[in-house]
């Protein structure tokens, strides 16, 4: 379930299955179809139109974070060798929790999962630093001098096809990562903002938030401070699929989640999803989207896509649907 827009990523869906050797979120006791709500239809019609976006007055990292925590998140993601998942796996949960477990280093092993649904073959680890940018430095000054961990780094290398990392900033309406109850799965949603609207976004979900707490879902809320900016990750956890889908149709049959995803489309790239039945209800905002892909087979833009593109990539769309 991968999502994409046409010509760039925008927003993307991973469901996390944790490693083994027990549920994500370890910290050391620190820190088919939907029912919409009445005026479903009424919201998603107002998202066609242009909103206003008001420009902000201070940093996102003032104005978003918790003050009082004082906490940097680094996210990896580590694109692996098929044949070498399962080594890769071992050698990572014999290394890594034992960094978690040294209290000699400021540093907390939020999450350890492989993507289960979305890119496969892929790793994603969440680690927290306790006391911000001189936690972080701290702790890779002594990784340095880490053998086993100089080691660990050489042996991994052999394993990975590619890697990217990203330093991120908690919102501060978010609920602290902390330990919980499993075995569970794990939803991260990304999502790429356009440029200037991350206080907005903000502002939106600190008033959304609430909709999405019934069944203890919402983990965490964090944006990019270095790295790829614009980015905003939210991580769920869910009993399971199905539990998934319940806690979402609840969602949208609360009067008031409708205007989160109202604003939502806003400020966020619009995407299709990456399945075999595409609503409509995205489609039908297919003309907001300046579509680049050069290809002269339309059938084939909407299969991969989601979109049809027009002969040759002009963006003329050819049918009713794509209109």
């Amino acid at each position: 379930m991968a999502t994409w827009a046409c010509g760039m990523p925008a927003r993307r869906l991973l469901l996390l299955a944790a490693l083994r050797g027990g549920d994500p979120c370890l910290a050391r006791g620190s820190g088919g179809g939907r029912d919409y709500s009445k005026d479903h239809e009424s919201s998603w019609f107002r998202s066609l139109f242009v909103h206003k976006v008001d420009p902000r007055k201070d940093a996102h990292s003032n104005l978003l974070s918790k003050k009082e925590t004082n906490h940097l998140y680094k996210i990896q993601f580590h694109n692996v060798k098929p044949e070498c998942l399962d080594a890769y796996n071992s050698l990572t949960e014999q290394v890594l929790p034992k960094l978690h477990s040294d209290s000699d280093y400021p540093c907390d092993l939020v999450g350890n999962w492989n993507t289960w649904y979305g890119e496969q073959d892929q790793a994603v680890h969440l680690w927290r630093f306790t006391g911000g940018y001189p936690a972080l430095v701290d702790c890779m000054n002594k990784l340095k001098q880490n053998q086993e961990y100089l080691e660990f780094r050489k042996e991994r290398s052999k394993m990975l096809l590619s890697r990217r990392n990203q330093l991120l900033l908690e919102f501060s309406f978010w609920n602290e990562p902390l330990p919980r109850p499993g075995p569970n799965i794990y939803e991260l949603r990304t999502y790429k903002l356009k440029p200037g609207t991350m206080i907005e976004w903000g502002n939106n979900w600190a008033r959304a938030i609430k909709y999405r707490q019934e069944n203890q879902e919402a983990v965490g809320g964090f944006f990019s401070q270095i790295g790829e900016l614009y980015i905003v990750h939210h991580l769920w956890a869910y009993r399971d699929l199905q539990s998934r889908e319940e806690t979402r149709n609840a969602a949208w049959r609360k009067r008031g989640w409708d205007e989160n995803v109202y604003y939502t489309v806003y400020v966020s790239f619009l995407v299709a999803a990456d399945t075999a039945s595409i609503p409509r209800n995205l489609l039908q905002f297919h003309n907001m989207i300046k579509c680049t892909i050069p290809s002269s087979d339309p059938l084939k833009d909407y299969a991969d896509y989601g979109c049809y593109c027009g002969l040759g990539g002009s963006g003329t769309p050819v049918d009713e649907l794509d209109k």
